[in-house]
């Protein structure tokens, strides 16, 4: 299949490219930025006059729910909305049913994932076995079935013993470590400790619970020398302590969830379990201060955490309501958003979508999608054409994920995906195109 992309405005943070040209795309790959090849004969043109045209964007954290909860989401309906979303990559954690502790199941994911042709799947393979933080999984095993780390997902590792030996294994092989920095006593509450909770009477999660486990999580760091990458960072503190340890030298990266960018404890109102969510929404100082860590690169990437839920968890008291919302088709629109309010234009806004992402994956890509998150020559022809002016309003049920639960229900976004192109074939396109 060979793709012309005709008079679009192509960005490509990874080199920071900004100009109109024409983009050319051919068995699979990028074969021409501005410069089309002579002779090329496509056999379909697309006008993005108007448009943006991005690399396809690339997910740190989305559940597809698939296996064991089905009923919550499956492979098909989330990577449509991956795709709707122009999301060409996504990792998805290990906290499936049953959990991705054995190369079998990971090649059943994958397997069923490339079936469909949409988005890229990149599975985190499970640290411990079942998640339980008392033996270590195969780790050399699940890489080779496509594992590009290994994570707890949310259940906090309370063995620190056992988490500095899955850091000197992983160090030892080039493994990154995915950790959500969270203390196993402290982080039991459902909303984030202070006024709001205690008028509420909602059990709280401190911030301490976060800077705990990152305090631990850093001196194993520092003797270990592993890589490790911090899951949805939502204090403060935490992105003061992260700027710290990155200033240091420590092999780290991390990321924010665009509900912790977006919104702040005071949005839980009336106990509105849409607002129920992990980690809990802070104060308004620590959603500040994570817009500025993502504004200045101490953090690295912004992601949906896309965590489709039933209408029955959520039909429940708030501090009974599972917690999670649907997230990937919102993604581009409150990046967008967040770089008009926060003035760091569009360039920046779409790297830590784009070539940012990709970079905290690095080498677990393979040779295939190094190139993922740039449009490059030769680079794979994952692309994102989007409309920056036409503003579209979240209806839950219009998303075409199964879990339709979202705070931003309402919501005015900027940016509408008109097309979506994984590995050079067109994989979503709008009503409109």
């Amino acid at each position: 299949m060979k793709i012309l992309i005709r008079n679009g405005r192509v960005i490509d943070p990874a080199r920071n490219f900004d100009e109109i040209c024409d983009v050319a795309l051919a068995a699979g790959r990028v074969i021409g930025v501005g410069q089309v090849p002579e002779g090329f004969a496509p056999n379909r043109t697309i006008d993005a006059r108007g448009c943006i045209v991005a690399p396809g964007l690339v997910d740190l954290a989305a559940r597809l729910r698939e296996p064991g909860h089905e009923h919550e989401g499956m492979l098909e309906s989330e990577m449509g909305a991956a795709v709707a979303g122009g999301v060409t990559s996504l990792v998805c954690p290990p906290d499936t049913d049953p959990v991705l502790d054995e190369p079998g199941l990971v090649d059943m994911l994958k397997f069923r994932a490339e079936k469909l042709h949409q988005a890229r799947v990149f599975p985190l393979g499970a640290l411990t076995r079942n998640l339980a933080g008392e033996v270590l999984t195969e780790m050399a095993e699940l890489t080779e079935s496509g594992c590009v780390g290994f994570s707890q997902a949310e259940v906090p590792l309370q063995n620190t013993q056992v988490l500095q030996r899955a850091l000197q294994y992983a160090s030892t092989f080039g493994y990154t470590v995915w950790l959500r920095p969270q203390d196993y006593y402290l982080g039991k509450g459902v909303a984030a400790s202070g006024p709001l909770a205690t008028r509420l009477g909602l059990s709280g999660v401190p911030v301490a619970a976060e800077t705990i486990a990152l305090h631990t999580i850093f001196e194993l760091v520092r003797s270990t020398g592993a890589r490790v990458h911090l899951c949805r960072i939502s204090s403060a503190k935490g992105v003061e302590l992260v700027r710290v340890a990155k200033q240091e030298g420590l092999p780290v990266t991390c990321d924010v969830s665009i509900n912790s960018l977006h919104l702040t404890d005071v949005d839980i109102g009336y106990f509105d379990s849409r607002m129920r969510l992990s980690p809990p929404l802070r104060q308004q100082r620590d959603r500040d201060a994570l817009r500025e860590g993502l504004a200045d690169g101490t953090i690295d990437a912004l992601v949906s955490d896309h965590t489709p839920v039933d209408e029955d968890a959520k039909t429940l008291p708030f501090a009974e309501a599972e917690p999670g919302a649907t997230g990937l088709e919102l993604l581009l629109g409150l990046a967008l958003r967040w770089g008009q309010e926060s003035g760091v234009g569009l360039v920046r806004a779409l790297a830590v979508l784009t070539c940012e992402p990709a970079r905290v994956l690095g080498g677990a890509l393979g040779t295939l999608q190094a190139s993922a998150g740039q449009l490059v020559d030769g680079g794979v022809a994952d692309v994102c054409i989007f409309d920056p002016q036409d503003a579209w309003t979240v209806s839950p049920a219009a998303l075409r994920s199964q879990g339709r639960n979202t705070p931003f229900a309402g919501h005015e976004l900027p940016g509408r995906v008109r097309c979506t192109i994984v590995g050079g074939a067109v994989a979503y396109e709008s009503a409109g195109e």
